[in-house]
């Protein structure tokens, strides 16, 4: 079992940053990745950035390379997304997920965190 709780989500202006915190509970992470996906009002949840826990290898949509960046502090078993040059379209719930392999698909992660709302005023 691994527990995640999301933080960090509020209001920002275009062309902000914010950064969200996602941190994890349970069994040991070592052989896990974690990942961040969004959803929209009316849209699929969608992947944003995803990270191995034990390597620190990073993984991220199209839309967000360049201004998001995943990391971790494997002492706090807490993930990060720092995004900047925030959009409008970058509006969303955000959600923290766990699992013991990367992928896009937001049906094949394991543990989910119940998200936190992140908007962007134009």
């Amino acid at each position: 079992q691994v527990q995640l709780v999301e933080s960090g989500g509020g209001l920002v202006q275009a062309g902000g940053s914010l950064r969200l915190s996602c941190a994890a509970s349970g069994r040991t992470l070592s052989s896990y990745a974690m990942g961040w996906f969004h959803q929209a009002p009316g849209k699929e949840r969608e992947f944003v950035a995803a990270i191995s826990w034990s390597s620190g290898r990073t993984y991220y949509a199209d839309s967000v390379k360049g201004r998001f960046t995943i990391s971790r502090d494997n002492a706090k078993n807490t993930v990060y997304l720092q995004m900047n040059s925030l959009k409008p379209e970058d509006t969303a719930v955000y959600y923290c997920a766990a699992d013991r392999s990367i992928s896009i698909v937001s049906r094949l992660w394991a543990y989910w965190g119940k998200g936190t709302l992140v908007t962007v005023s134009s």
